[in-house]
């Protein structure tokens, strides 16, 4: 299927990789916390944390990861565990706040034939789905739309997000 996509995708795709690089852009981007809105971290835990997805599924895709680097689920600490699946819940309140979906896809995509396209940093996706955005373009042109750029997006998930945390802290 292809994708449509915003310019800024362009520049990330043809950008020099270090594909012998032992850490994941996630791990990378959680090592520079002066560099949160650049790359898109929403929330950091003690042991987990959300980011909003570069290649998105739909607007508002994201993605909930430890900050401890691990390719098999099977390796995670039942306290990595459980923090994984509270900062998912918490990705879910922001973006029902930010965006209003109407559901979500919740789930992970384990090793290459499974659909991964990182596989040395394990993550769980919550993609929002509203009704109807499954529309003519990916069923009779197999293209999909994604129909906010990636800085409001994350504006408006980053705002819900502090509004949670003033209103639960």
């Amino acid at each position: 299927m292809e994708r449509m996509w915003s310019p800024w995708r362009s520049q990330f795709i043809n950008a020099p990789k270090d594909e012998t690089a032992s850490d994941s852009p996630f791990t990378l981007a959680f090592n520079q916390p002066e560099r949160d809105r650049e790359t898109y971290l929403l929330h950091r835990g003690t042991l987990g944390f959300i980011i909003l997805n570069r290649y998105p599924y739909n607007a508002g895709h994201l993605l909930v990861l430890p900050v401890r680097q691990v390719a098999d689920l099977t390796e995670l600490t039942p306290e990595e565990g459980a923090e994984l699946f509270q900062l998912t819940q918490f990705g879910v309140r922001i973006l029902q706040r930010a965006m209003n979906p109407h559901g979500f896809n919740v789930g992970m995509n384990l090793g290459r034939p499974a659909g991964a396209g990182i596989l040395n940093h394990v993550h769980i996706h919550i993609v929002p789905r509203w009704n109807g955005d499954t529309n003519f373009m990916p069923v009779l042109d197999e293209t999909r739309v994604i129909s906010e750029q990636m800085e409001t997006a994350f504006a408006a998930l980053w705002e819900a997000k502090e509004q949670l945390l003033n209103k639960e802290g």
